[in-house]
């Protein structure tokens, strides 16, 4: 059965269309379109004329390009950053154990989620870590926002932060590709900002 016609959980699949570069105004920024399409139970679509499902949503977005590129790159340094404190985090675990298991646990707590693999690792982030992700992931709000203007600085991390999550937000604002994002809590929190 085509991947088109089924989703078996709840998902955001996105996409990015860059219009044909025509001669761009000094005036003017460059702005791409943002598409995305989610559902938010399992869909079948076994005939399209006579489907109707109130469980699936879709809009579009324009953002300016250079936003875009800037917030990736800022998501690309704050996933970084994650994977250096989990290795830390590793490195020290596997030390002597004349470290105390306070001085562990002050430079990074994780704590496993129901699938045992890394990325999917809740990650309690330090104090740095914590305020770099907020500062991102208000950038992330500001964008998607329906009124960019009235979105105000996140004071708390709206999602479970998993190397897996901030990989699918880095994929998310590549305007090269599309992806899809499947992780409940960070659907959960951009389909909210969609609305």
């Amino acid at each position: 059965e085509s991947r088109a016609a089924n989703a078996s959980n709840k998902e955001i699949n996105i996409q990015w269309y860059i219009p044909p570069l025509a001669k761009p105004s000094i005036y003017t920024e460059t702005k791409v379109l943002l598409l995305y399409a989610y559902n938010t139970k399992p869909v079948k679509i076994s005939n399209i004329k006579t489907f109707s499902s109130m469980s699936i949503f879709s809009g579009h977005l324009w953002i300016p390009l250079a936003r875009i590129i800037s917030l990736r790159e800022k998501l690309s340094n704050l996933k970084q950053q994650v994977e250096m404190l989990m290795q830390n985090s590793k490195s020290l675990s596997s030390a002597s154990e004349s470290i105390s298991f306070l001085e562990q646990s002050e430079t990074l707590k994780i704590i496993s989620s129901k699938n045992p693999k890394m990325n999917v690792e809740k990650v309690h982030l330090d104090e740095k870590t914590e305020e770099m992700a907020k500062r991102c992931l208000s950038e992330v709000k500001a964008l998607l926002s329906v009124v960019p203007a009235l979105s105000l600085p996140l004071t708390e991390i709206p999602f479970d932060v998993t190397l897996q999550s901030l990989a699918s937000l880095e994929d998310m604002f590549d305007p090269a590709n599309g992806c899809i994002i499947t992780e409940e809590s960070l659907f959960n929190w951009i389909i909210s900002l969609f609305d």
